[in-house]
């Protein structure tokens, strides 16, 4: 399976929408946790609401999911841009 299969489409913005995405693809959410190295769980509390996305992981994981907007960086390119 490609790499294409388990991007989220952009213009996807609720929880809603996305639980679809993965209800018509049929591809589990544990797959797509697993594809792109995010924690299974996590993904599923960031889903249910269960956690704020303000950072870490969960925040990457919203992001990944389009239902929050941001940005994905690594430690290394937050250091650089801030100096």
């Amino acid at each position: 399976m490609g790499d294409s299969v388990f991007n989220i489409p952009q213009n996807i913005h609720s929880v809603k929408g996305v639980r679809a995405v993965f209800e018509d693809s049929g591809i589990p959410v544990a797959e797509w946790a697993r594809a792109k190295g995010f924690s299974t769980s996590l993904v599923y509390q960031v889903l249910e609401g269960r956690r704020k996305c303000l950072r870490g992981q969960s925040h990457q994981i919203a992001v990944a999911l389009g239902i929050k907007q941001g940005s994905i960086v690594s430690v290394q390119e937050l250091i650089a841009r801030l100096g």
